[in-house]
């Protein structure tokens, strides 16, 4: 049966193969929530399973020709990120900007003088890896926000922060890689360099075009199945022409959809969207597990880990510091950084870009490098966001266990009459 499939070819082997995945992943979420781990470890875990260097359940020339699956997961996760910029995050953005700006640029600098000058590696593949160390991943912080119905100053920053920080991301990412795609182009001319950064500005323009279209298409009678259809066509289309120009959809759909949010204040589209998401999410992930080489941890476990850990360093030290240059309150400072571990989907979606610019062996190792180290940050992230959470105060009493709801009386600070009471803890 098995090898059967693996002969298959045309519409056969491509529908064989999507069913596998996804029934993969669906079994392995199974097992992961045994362990309490999270969706994106079971789908990735599935992918190395089913993958060429395990079973070899799926042809290696259909995992191939699957590369247009991280365009679409991408423009699907953009528009989701896009409903946090919400007309009233930029009232005040400017302790929020500079706390984005250093929590980002923090990690950045750290990965890559240390890829480069203790790994000796290429200034281009330190430069890429740094510019996807500035990525948070906002499922897993927001999942968890809404798990325990966090609210609060805390919360509301971190949503602006997390929004924010996969803009400057997403710039910083297009920056590098229109450099290193020039590069690679055997040519420096000006208009090689300035072209890619002049069709990230015009999709731009794009992703603001279709956001107000969308939103004069979305009239009361408009049923939700039509709603969802129109919103899929803007998304893949907006998609397809970033594909053509060779640059990646995700300014533009994310425009799209701060602009559509903005218009409207329809949260109901991005919940209809979500329930659309799943199986394209899990094929992307799974896709990306089958990608995985696992045969390279031998010689990339050292960088994964270095990487692993100074990401997680750079975070909380840029946090920390932009927070403390802002003077917001103490349990922004101590705790915000702890909320932006998470990374996952616009990461590896980067990976997946960064891996057609630079060299094949190269651009593999990059990819190893942050699918193995998603893994851990989905497994340490959610964990690190509830502490954060907890510790910052933002959690109801009434939704937390009673271990910790005692252990939160005993160290929060009480205000009486404007004053506040002394305790054993720093962090309120």
């Amino acid at each position: 049966m098995i090898e059967s499939i693996r002969s298959m070819n045309g519409p056969a082997g491509i529908l064989f193969s999507l069913a596998i995945i996804l029934l993969a992943g669906f079994l392995m979420t199974r097992l992961t929530k045994l362990a309490k781990l999270p969706n994106v470890t079971g789908y990735i875990l599935a992918g190395v399973i089913i993958g060429p260097h395990v079973l070899r359940l799926i042809p290696v020339n259909i995992i191939d020709g699957m590369g247009f699956i991280s365009d679409i997961a991408l423009a699907f996760i953009a528009f989701g990120v896009g409903r946090f910029f919400k007309r009233e995050a930029f009232r005040q953005p400017g302790p929020v900007l500079v706390i984005t700006l250093l929590e980002s640029l923090a990690p950045m600098f750290l990965i890559t003088l240390s890829m480069r000058l203790i790994f000796r590696l290429d200034w281009e593949f330190s430069l890429l890896l740094g510019a996807i160390a500035t990525a948070t991943a906002p499922a897993s912080t927001m999942v968890t926000i809404r798990q325990y119905k966090a609210k609060g100053n805390f919360v509301y920053t971190l949503l602006q922060v997390v929004a924010f920080d996969d803009a400057v991301c997403l710039v910083l990412f297009s920056i590098v890689a229109a450099v290193i795609s020039a590069k690679h182009a055997r040519t420096l001319s000006f208009k090689e360099v300035i072209l890619p950064v002049v069709f990230n500005i015009l999709v731009l323009f794009l992703g603001f075009g279709g956001g107000f279209v969308l939103s004069r298409l979305m009239t009361p009678a408009r049923s939700e199945d039509n709603r969802l259809i129109l919103t899929v066509a803007m998304l893949l289309g907006i998609s397809g022409l970033c594909a053509t120009l060779g640059i990646s959809p995700l300014l533009a759909c994310m425009l799209l959809g701060t602009t559509y949010i903005n218009l409207t204040k329809d949260k109901e589209l991005y919940d209809q969207v979500n329930k659309f998401t799943p199986p394209i999410l899990s094929i992307f992930f799974v896709v990306s597990g089958m990608n995985l080489d696992i045969t390279s941890f031998k010689t990339l476990g050292l960088i994964g880990t270095f990487y692993f850990v100074i990401r997680i360093i750079g975070k909380y030290l840029g946090a920390y510091l932009g927070a403390l240059s802002v003077k917001a309150e103490k349990p922004i400072r101590n705790y915000l950084g702890l909320a932006l571990v998470p990374q996952a989907g616009v990461a590896i979606g980067l990976a997946f870009l960064a891996e057609r610019i630079l060299p094949p062996e190269v651009g593999g190792m990059l990819l190893t490098i942050i699918l193995s180290s998603s893994v851990l940050y989905e497994m340490v992230g959610p964990v690190s966001a509830k502490v954060a959470l907890i510790k910052s105060g933002s959690i109801p009493e009434d939704m937390l266990p009673k271990r910790e709801r005692k252990d939160k009386k005993s160290h929060a600070s009480i205000k009486v009459n404007g004053k506040t009471k002394k305790n054993t803890s720093k962090a309120v």
